[in-house]
């Protein structure tokens, strides 16, 4: 069974709730100061929520202000109501938000400084209210200690955020995990617009843990004043209630403390996509990270940093934090125990067609900075080559983190200059930012191969080498990865390549024509499987597995009507692939692994057809070729036709090949 029925058959008839990107959202824009349609993915119309704006750029208030609506307090259609998480001001009618839709939101209000300022780059996370993840509730104060609140959770709050909205107060912060200065979460509180530690009051939740169904208040007024009225968020923790059987968590309200280093390991069982964090015991700022500003791998000053008690636009400081497989890595200046709350990264959904998770593109430079590029997908690695002048292809992953990349064609470690490669990742695209003739140089032409990840089809990891054999690595591809590429960020090393068909014992080089080899044991003899793979440490192999290297690792696999990682052997004649498509390939990579071959790469950007197929090597920096018809469509994969080189289709040859439907 595949991946994708093995899914849809244990998900039945699932909830519209049972996927994370279905219930949150990071999604990046600039201001336009009028009509925007925000198109992120989440009902707001039909099921409600938050919307949680910061600008990133902006250097003039009122519009530097953290800015939240939600729909149980009314938003859209002039029901605007503002609250700012760095300020104790009550609620106010802004008119920024038009609509909220049924995929996102409309502004179009007369108030653009609330959320759209023309030139302003924004941030926007969106929480859909869904049991298990996140709800809003609205209650009025009655003064009286022990004044209990339904909700609808489903679960025990792990976190709770009140403010009152009818006049001045703080934002006192409830977290389970919460402790210091002789408190815990039932009996402390922080607050979410300053930055004091975990402080004493039971006057705040009447020294009780919330329930599923109920959160209980004391009196203090910033919580429980007679006759106010209040908005309470709640975030669950480690509920379950996601992915195809319901039992996957995809938020966790948790705590840690640095070791004397100020560093910690931090598991959740997933990989984060946005994290809140804040010290508990002492004074410190709350602070946002998400993949899609930079929390990554890279190992570089660029990790940018929104901080919800203050209006300050957002700053890029040393790279400390970053995702891992099943967690993340946080580093400190100083020993500390910090709470979070963390959301599992997406898609969880198995991706039912190429064009939603691959795009290739053609284009003419014309050597200008900061080009854009649309994909209609978070492009998480993207190759490019000029087509018609000899140089390198370059590489760019989100994971590893913008203005920093590798050569495909060549065993350099990784580079990074600020404003080259990728400087910008969005929601539908990327960003190069220079005009460097190896992205975008005038009046040449390029081709940029755009893939995302998703479950069954594609997934990125970085990791730290040990220098120790049988090394395991976790992944989060959901089934064994049949090809395998790996690249050591750090130093100059051969790209390591992994192929089921060739298994553990044996390599190739993704930056020669060599032939498959087992002289290095990179792979420790160990196949992969559907949670991890296994590097060996010992001997020549630092292009898997160097202590204190940093790596990346690209892993592709077969999804049904998607893409297939398969083998075949040539036959001189014609020769039909079957990849079990139904409207042929569109990027097919083929090489030969019993004998020398360069690595062939076909799209039908530049060309599928019955007649000539332009073809780039991806181990040179030869220029494309234009005249020959080495492979045909075939509506269920790929030809090879009987004209093609010994490379690509000799009788008897051995050969391996990654096509994408």
């Amino acid at each position: 069974m595949t991946l994708k029925n093995a899914l849809v058959s244990a998900a039945g008839n699932a909830a519209e709730n049972a996927y994370i990107e279905d219930v949150f959202s990071t999604y990046l824009y600039t201001g336009n100061g009028g009509t925007q349609t925000i198109t992120n993915g989440i009902d707001l119309a039909g099921e409600g929520g938050m919307i949680w704006l910061k600008s990133r750029s902006s250097t003039t208030n009122p519009v530097y202000n953290h800015r939240i609506y939600d729909t149980a307090r009314g938003v859209g259609a002039g029901t605007d109501y503002a609250l700012s998480s760095n300020l104790t001001d009550a609620q106010a009618n802004l008119s920024v938000i038009s609509s909220v839709n049924s995929d996102g939101w409309t502004f179009g209000g007369s108030n653009p400084s609330a959320g759209n300022n023309n030139g302003d780059t924004y941030a926007s996370w969106t929480f859909r209210k869904a049991p298990k993840f996140f709800d809003v509730v609205t209650y009025t104060g009655n003064g009286v200690a022990g004044r209990t609140v339904a909700h609808n959770l489903g679960a025990e709050p792990g976190c709770m955020i009140i403010k009152k909205t009818s006049s001045t107060g703080n934002w006192p912060v409830y977290h389970r995990f919460a402790t210091g200065n002789g408190e815990t979460g039932n009996s402390g509180y922080l607050q979410l617009n300053t930055t004091i530690a975990l402080t004493g009051g039971s006057a705040y939740w009447n020294n009780t843990h919330p329930t599923a169904t109920v959160f209980t208040i004391g009196n203090a007024t910033d919580v429980n004043q007679n006759g106010a009225t209040y908005v309470a968020y709640l975030f669950a923790h480690d509920a379950g209630g996601f992915g195809a059987d319901g039992t996957d968590n995809v938020i966790s309200c948790g705590s840690f403390t640095t070791d004397g280093s100020g560093n910690a390991t931090v598991s959740l069982g997933y990989e984060p996509q946005w994290l809140l964090t804040k010290k508990s015991a002492e004074v410190g700022d709350w602070t946002i990270w998400d993949v899609m500003r930079g929390f990554s791998n890279a190992a570089a000053s660029n990790e940018a940093r929104l901080y919800p008690n203050t209006s300050d636009a957002e700053t890029l400081g040393s790279n400390d934090n970053w995702p891992t497989a099943t967690g993340f890595q946080f580093g400190s200046s100083s020993n500390a125990t910090f709470i979070y709350i963390a959301i599992r990264r997406g898609p969880m959904k198995v991706p039912e067609s190429g064009t939603s998770v691959f795009s290739p593109q053609v284009y003419s430079g014309d050597g200008t900075n900061n080009r854009a590029f649309t994909t209609g997908f978070v492009s998480d690695m993207v190759w490019w080559k000029s087509r018609s002048n000899g140089t390198d292809w370059g590489d760019a992953t989100m994971l590893i983190g913008i203005n920093r990349g590798l050569t495909l064609n060549q065993t350099s470690g990784e580079g990074s200059a600020t404003g080259y490669y990728i400087n910008t990742y969005n929601n539908t695209g990327f960003t190069y930012g220079t005009s460097d003739v190896q992205y975008n140089g005038s009046g040449r032409t390029y081709v940029l191969e755009a893939f995302s990840r998703a479950p069954g089809f594609f997934d990125v990891v970085a990791y730290t080498g040990t220098g120790v054999a049988n090394r395991t690595v976790n992944h989060n591809l959901g089934v064994a990865p049949e090809l395998m590429i790996v690249k050591n960020r750090t130093s100059v090393q051969n790209w390591a390549v992994y192929n089921a068909a060739s298994g553990a014992t044996k390599y190739l080089y993704l930056q020669s024509t060599a032939a498959v080899a087992t002289s290095i044991n990179f792979w420790n003899n160990t196949a992969p499987t559907s949670t991890i793979f296994t590097v060996d440490g010992i001997g020549g192999q630092a292009a898997t597995n160097a202590s204190g290297s940093n790596y990346v690792a690209y892993l592709f696999a077969t999804l049904a009507g998607v893409s297939k990682v398969g083998s075949y052997t040539g036959t001189g004649t014609t020769n039909q692939i079957d990849c079990g498509f139904s409207s042929g390939a569109r990027f097919v990579l083929i090489k030969r692994t019993d004998s020398t071959g360069d690595w062939y790469v076909w799209d039908s950007a530049r060309g599928i057809v019955a007649g000539n197929d332009p073809y780039l090597l991806l181990n040179s920096t030869a220029v494309e070729v234009t005249n020959t018809d080495y492979v045909d469509t075939y509506s269920a994969g790929f030809e090879l036709s009987s004209t093609a080189p010994a490379a690509i289709n000799a009788n008897g040859g051995s050969y391996i090949f990654l096509a994408i439907a």
